[in-house]
């Protein structure tokens, strides 16, 4: 026990690859037992995560569970893990999104051994950039999620899957290259990678400093830029988007649930752990821009939604809409980073990057849902199934709430704290805002109705195409995701208790 508890990062963090790698042996016709084993192995750093919650102290201030390990000796570079209140919310949102993207595979027939193996591969990815505590480590496991994804979509993916992977590799890894020459100027200039002495050097340098030749301000304001265009690439931000309506579209739906679930929580992650705390002044200068940015996706991500008819891309656009929502909060935080104001704003970013993880993937796993019976995604082809799947439409219904920010769901809390937290230090940008808010409700609502409502269309009541209800599997995919909404809505204080003591003591 003691073994578990000194190493529980590590065991969360590595699990999964050891899991990819035992699968390497079983027999590749043995579909049953893949799929099986596969969701087996990925609900054990579920469970690792909920004593690692359990043994949390939110009090505490700093990193806790800390574990360091000799590395890379010559740059010194370790492997270096840690995690506060912001990095364990979204490992519990990863190691909670896993398992039910590998349950909601089943269905998947075709080479399940990879299918399910880059699955594992890819949760290790994203966990290792949540605990990572040195630089070098965090842009490792940064690259090492592309790849999984990139297959992912390109193997099992739709008819336009080749386009979309490449688009999806090109921008990921073209932002990235800012982000790695930052990371080593970083790593020359101070002879370290590790974040925590990295946030007391880098802010400790005086004005009159001179940095490979030129000021302190000029370095600070190029690096910053490395890493904004980088991480705002991944959120992501207009007009850096899109990749993203086309990796969606295109992605298997258990791809598309993990990345609009996790994988985009990187980029606003990356701005929250390394842009706001190495680069206060810079992100106090540059926050108007991060926020017309923000704003951008706001209101263009809602109004590319609604101008949609293929569900799915409907969906993926909504997340540029959702997304920009957590970059105000941030833009806001970095504005005027020590006020309640800024902590508000910075809270309710944290856990609406929690709550869009919970209703993207349930919205895009009811379009597979749909999309797996009727193999068609135009809404125009769809309409008034209510009365031939009940229980679908009613979920579709409540996810789709959830993500509007109907009051009582998760979405209204933490959209609610970014706005109130934005909008006494960046009115204007938050009024504009509210344009993409009226809009959200236009796409949710449009999308609702031309699925469920209005004439029915006869051709899925009958013969061989008739239309199927929800069956079990698909439900326990979809239930867990609803009771976290509805829990999240009614009492969100356990998650943001956690989230804002760690919100207070970085910034």
């Amino acid at each position: 026990m003691e073994f578990i508890n000194d190493h529980l990062l590590s065991l969360i963090l590595f699990l999964p690859t050891i899991a990819a790698l035992i699968m390497l042996f079983l027999p590749s016709g043995e579909t049953k037992l893949l799929r099986w084993f596969a969701f087996a192995t990925s609900l054990i750093p579920f469970v690792l995560t909920l004593v690692l919650w359990n043994n949390f102290d939110p009090n505490a201030t700093g990193f806790q569970f800390e574990e360091k390990y000799v590395w890379y000796e010559a740059i010194n570079s370790s492997f270096h893990l840690g995690v506060d209140g912001i990095s364990l919310s979204m490992v519990l949102l990863t190691t909670f999104l896993t398992p039910l993207a590998i349950l909601a595979s089943f269905s998947v027939t075709d080479r399940v051994k990879p299918y399910m193996m880059l699955f594992l591969f890819l949760e290790t990815g994203m966990l290792g950039v949540f605990m990572a505590l040195d630089l070098l480590i965090f842009f490792v496991f940064w690259e090492i999620g592309l790849v999984p994804m990139y297959f992912l979509i390109n193997q099992w993916g739709s008819a336009n899957r080749d386009y979309a992977s490449l688009k999806f590799m090109i921008y990921t890894m073209g932002g990235s290259l800012g982000l790695l020459l930052a990371v080593q100027m970083l790593g020359v200039l101070f002879g370290t990678y590790d974040l925590l002495a990295l946030y007391e050097r880098w802010n400790s340098l005086t004005a009159d400093s001179v940095l490979l030749g030129m000021s302190v301000g000029t370095v600070k304001t190029i690096a910053f830029w490395a890493f904004a265009i980088a991480f705002a690439v991944k959120v992501p931000l207009w007009p850096f988007h899109t990749w993203l309506p086309d990796a969606h579209t295109e992605a298997p739906t258990a791809g598309s649930m993990i990345l609009a679930g996790v994988l985009l929580k990187l980029g606003a992650y990356g701005f929250i752990r390394l842009v706001l705390p190495l680069y206060p002044l810079e992100a106090k200068i540059f926050a108007g821009v991060l926020a017309v940015l923000a704003v951008g996706a706001i209101v263009f991500g809602a109004f590319g939604s609604f101008g949609q008819t293929d569900f799915k891309r409907l969906v993926a656009y909504s997340s540029v809409n959702h997304m920009g929502f957590v970059v105000l909060g941030i833009a806001a935080a970095g504005l005027a980073a020590g006020t309640a104001d800024a902590h508000i704003a910075m809270s309710g970013a944290v856990l609406q990057m929690f709550n869009h993880g919970l209703s993207a993937a349930g919205m895009f796993f009811l379009v597979g849902v749909i999309y797996e019976r009727t193999h068609t995604r135009n809404l125009n082809d769809f309409g008034g199934l209510f009365p031939l799947v009940p229980i679908y439409g009613g979920i579709l219904i409540f996810t789709s709430m959830a993500s509007l920010g109907l009051p009582g769901l998760n979405g209204f809390v933490s959209e609610f704290m970014v706005v109130r937290g934005a909008y006494p230090v960046l009115t204007i940008y938050t009024v504009i805002a509210m344009l993409g808010l009226l809009f959200t409700g236009a796409y949710i609502l449009k999308g609702i109705k031309s699925v469920l409502h209005g004439p029915m269309n006869e051709h899925w009541a009958h013969g061989e195409h008739k239309l199927t209800e929800i069956n079990t599997r698909e439900l326990f995919v979809i239930v867990p995701l609803m009771a976290l909404m509805l829990i999240l809505g009614i009492w969100p204080a356990w998650l943001l208790e956690v989230i804002n003591k760690a919100v207070v003591a970085l910034f």
